[in-house]
């Protein structure tokens, strides 16, 4: 194991900014090839990680607008879901800077959804506590609509008044 190596096991920032310093310098020989390749690919990957969990958090609560909002109101006149509606919003928009930073992703919107809509599904019930079973087996949201700032589900067939 040469150095680069072993610094990578104890410090991977350190590594990081070692590797950056020989690739400055055209020193490739020394690079830890291994480890640099591995980081690379690490880096897609938790792109990709960062789209799937960012639509599990906003899939979840389209769904609890979609499927408990009405419910919710008839209980407590006061409930309006301000923090859904704040999550959602905040949720598009980091998506959407995340798509401008990494546009390459973009190919994979459909199958990231597809993914992350099990998961979105299960925190929705535990959220809620709304047996599973209660929200649609596949999702109900096109890309376009989850990634458009003004879609907000209906509710009962109407749409809520933002």
């Amino acid at each position: 194991m040469n150095h680069n190596a072993g610094l990578y096991e104890q410090d991977v920032n350190a590594w990081a900014e070692g590797q950056v310093f020989l690739l400055k310098q055209g020193l490739t020989h020394a690079l830890d090839v291994e480890h640099l390749i591995a980081e690379l690919e690490d880096m897609g990957k938790s792109n990709l990680r960062e789209l799937e969990s960012r639509f599990i958090i906003l899939i979840a609560h389209l769904l609890e607008w979609q499927f408990q909002l009405e419910t919710l109101t008839a209980r407590w006149k006061e409930f309006e879901a301000k923090s859904w509606r704040n999550t959602i919003i905040e949720q598009r928009a980091q998506l959407l800077f995340l798509l401008k930073k990494v546009p390459s992703l973009k190919s994979s919107l459909q199958a990231a959804m597809t993914d992350a809509y099990t998961e979105a599904r299960r925190l929705a019930s535990r959220e809620t506590n709304v047996a599973a079973d209660t929200f649609p087996a596949d999702c109900p949201y096109s890309v376009e609509q989850i990634l458009d700032e003004d879609f907000f589900p209906q509710v009962a067939g109407t749409p809520i008044n933002l």
